[in-house]
């Protein structure tokens, strides 16, 4: 029992945050309900060149399962899943946490019209800058699309235009700092207003496309009608529920800046929640090794050994916050599918490989499915790793299975690289 005030080894940290998030646990094969329960959270991404990023952290956890059953969970009659914003990141969320979203609905409202922006930022500013380009150049236009959603809904963004024009892509942009990735069209720009403020949700996707239909049409009744918790009352679950996922954090991981929390607050709103639940007892303040900040464990976090074999998706709850991931694992780790092909160091899709309580090697990862292959393009061991061969293989071909894929191909050159060659 780690008691208040003790310094915690790095090992033990890592063990705690491995443990929070179901690694080394006991578990029925393949129970995706589990893998989503202990990851909390889903982080919906583009990129495909594997598969898609959402199924990969259940994988993880829980081994072969069908990601048919991922789909009926997250937009199917069986729904358990919503889709939202976890931090600025576009997520499945358990339903169950749906009411606590409700502030942020209303917060992403409110903040299209605040000049000097609320603290609780929702809203993606692509969202912002545009509805205030649109309500000043189109009034009336938001509720022409959702009317049109209430009359031929489910749409796509592109299905939602009400005259069918489009700007062009010569127009001039309104704020240059929503980057030209923001030159959404109008109907694009409205809908997703509409469903930051909660009116719409995504019913589906198609090719990966959202589809949105009104939010009454989509969630279960019990979920929209039951209680609403006060603002104070869902920043406490909210931060309660990053706690349980991280084992032990700073404030910052918790509920800090942008791209590295849970769920970020603004900061004093932030010290003010985890010093309530200190109060409560249901953060236990300590120091971790090498760590400057003030740390803190989830009262019922535990230390146990972790025996876990597992390749992570770049978006996986475990690492996505890249500096607590160099901090517990000494593992500096960058996505790389941003980064240019001759600076691109270990490969493109890279997925650090999780072995025992240790990430000891990085591996880019392909899937070349008219050629039905799980191609290797780079392997790159961490120094003074033991020897993986076995275990990666092992690791690969169960990953082909369950892509449905049925070769393995090693065009790395690596040592590493060729010693796995030959074992496969």
């Amino acid at each position: 029992m780690v008691a208040v005030g003790d310094e915690v080894s790095t090992g033990v940290a890592r063990r705690i945050a491995l443990s929070a998030q179901g690694f080394g646990e006991a578990h029925q094969p393949g129970d995706a309900r589990w893998a989503i329960r202990r990851a909390g959270v889903l982080q919906l991404d583009s990129v495909n060149v594997l598969c898609r990023s959402h199924y990969l952290p259940v994988y993880a956890r829980v081994g072969d399962y069908p990601r048919a059953r991922l789909d009926e969970l997250s937009w199917g009659a069986e729904r358990e899943l919503f889709e939202y914003f976890w931090g600025h990141k576009a997520a499945l969320i358990p339903l169950t946490n749906y009411p606590l979203m409700r502030w942020r609905m209303r917060a992403a409202e409110r903040q299209v019209w605040d000049e000097e922006l609320s603290p609780d930022v929702s809203a993606p500013w692509s969202v912002v800058a545009g509805m205030r380009r649109l309500t000043a150049e189109r009034p009336g236009y938001v509720d022409q699309v959702l009317q049109l959603v209430a009359e031929r809904g489910p749409l796509t963004a592109g299905e939602a235009s009400p005259d069918g024009v489009r700007r062009k892509r010569t127009d001039p942009d309104p704020d240059p700092t929503t980057g030209k990735m923001w030159n959404w069209q109008d109907a694009k720009i409205a809908i997703e207003y509409l469903f930051c403020t909660g009116r719409v949700t995504i019913a589906g996707r198609r090719h990966f496309e959202r589809i949105y239909d009104l939010t009454e049409r989509v969630l279960p009744a019990a979920v929209l009608d039951a209680p609403e918790p006060t603002a104070a009352e869902a920043r406490r679950e909210l931060v309660r529920i990053a706690a349980r996922g991280l084992g032990i954090g700073t404030l910052r991981e918790l509920c800090g800046g942008t791209g590295q929390a849970h769920f970020p607050l603004p900061a004093a709103t932030g010290r003010e929640v985890v010093g309530e639940l200190v109060e409560a007892g249901e953060l236990v303040p300590v120091r971790v090794e090498g760590v400057k900040q003030q740390s803190y464990r989830w009262h019922e976090a535990t230390d146990r050994p972790v025996d876990a074999r597992a390749l992570l998706s770049p978006f996986d709850p475990l690492i996505w916050n890249r500096d607590r991931t160099q901090r517990l694992f000494d593992f500096f780790y960058r996505i790389s599918i941003y980064t240019p092909a001759p600076q691109r160091v270990h490969g493109y899709y890279v997925l650090p490989f999780l072995l025992g309580d240790q990430l000891v090697a990085r591996v880019d990862l392909k899937s070349d499915r008219q050629a039905s292959t799980l191609v290797v393009p780079t392997l790159t061991p961490e120094p003074g790793a033991p020897d993986l061969t076995g275990p990666l293989a092992a690791e690969l071909h169960q990953l082909a299975t369950w892509l449905n894929l049925d070769h393995i191909q090693v065009t790395a050159t690596s040592p590493a690289a060729k010693a796995l060659t030959r074992h496969l």
